[in-house]
C-alpha cells in the first residue's frame, strides 16, 4: 500500500524516543512535514541529526497553556497523533496521588488539549483530518501493577470515541491504536526478565510482543484515506491478546 502526505503537515507528541521518533521519521519519508513535539530537548536533537526535515517542538504537555501557546504556534496542522505517554507499575495499594495525576495529566488531559487546539483550527479552515491516539490493550483489560496506567488508557478510550462522536459532522475522524508490549528501547528492558515475559506470552496467541514498525504501519493507515470510513475504532496491535 502506498501511502503519501506530501503537503500535509503532522504533529506527533512523544516523539523524542520510542513508537512516536520512528513514527515521525516514516511520516517525513512518506514526505510529510512532521512537527515532532516532546519535553525532552536532546531527544528532539537527536531525531533532528537523523532527519533535519523534521520541525521540533519542545514542551511539557503537563503545562496546559504552555502546550496550547506550543502548538498553536505550529498551526496549521491536518493530522494528529496523540502518542506521549507514561506509566507508572505499581501495585494498586502502593498508587499514590502524584502518579495518578501524571498519568492523567500527560495520557488523558493533553490529549484533549492538543486536539481541541487540531480540531478547532481544521474547522476554521473547513478541511477534513485525522486524528489517532496511541492508546493500549490496558484500555481493555486489568493488567497487574497497572492500575492508574490501565484507568488512564480507559479513560482514553472513551475520549476517542466521543471525539469520534463529535467530530465526526466536521469530517474528523478520530481512531486509537491500541498496542500490546511493544519491543522499544524501553520495552525490552522492561520485559527483559523471562518470568515476567512469558507470563504476558502466554496469553499472546501469536506468540511474541510487537514490533514498533507493527505499530507505526497501523497509525499510518489510520492517518492516510485508505481508513476514510473508519471513525471510533480502537484497533489492536495485541497479537490476539483481547480476543482470548
Amino acid at each position: 500500500m502506498n501511502i503519501n502526505f506530501e503537503g500535509k503537515r503532522i504533529l506527533v507528541t512523544g516523539a523524542g524516543q520510542g513508537i512516536g521518533k520512528d513514527l515521525s521519521l516514516r511520516l517525513s519519508q512518506c514526505k510529510a512535514t512532521v512537527i515532532a513535539l516532546s519535553r525532552t530537548q536532546q531527544y528532539l536533537d537527536n531525531l533532528i541529526k537523523q532527519d533535519p526535515k523534521i520541525k521540533i517542538v519542545c514542551v511539557d504537555l503537563r503545562n496546559w497553556n504552555e502546550t496550547k501557546q506550543a502548538v498553536q504556534n505550529v498551526l496549521p496542522i491536518d493530522l494528529l497523533v496523540n502518542n506521549a505517554g507514561v506509566a507508572f507499575l505499581k501495585p494498586f495499594l502502593e498508587a499514590t496521588p502524584e502518579d495518578f495525576d501524571i498519568t492523567f495529566d500527560v495520557n488523558v488531559k493533553a490529549v484533549m488539549n492538543v486536539s481541541q487546539i487540531v480540531a478547532n483550527d481544521l474547522i476554521k479552515r473547513k478541511i477534513s483530518g485525522s486524528i489517532v491516539n496511541l492508546s493500549s490493550q490496558a484500555s481493555e483489560a486489568a493488567l497487574q501493577d497497572h492500575s492508574v496506567y490501565c484507568a488512564s488508557k480507559g479513560a482514553l478510550q472513551m475520549l476517542t470515541r466521543n471525539m469520534a462522536l463529535e467530530l465526526g459532522p466536521h469530517n474528523i475522524r478520530v481512531n486509537s491504536v491500541n498496542p500490546t508490549v511493544v519491543l522499544t528501547e524501553m520495552g525490552r528492558l522492561g520485559w527483559s526478565n523471562p518470568e515476567k515475559a512469558q507470563g504476558m506470552l502466554r496469553k499472546i496467541p501469536l506468540g511474541r510482543f510487537a514490533e514498533v514498525h507493527e505499530v507505526v504501519d497501523a497509525i499510518i493507515f489510520l492517518l492516510s484515506d485508505h481508513s476514510s470510513m473508519i471513525n471510533g475504532i480502537a484497533l489492536p496491535v495485541d497479537g490476539g491478546f483481547l480476543s482470548t
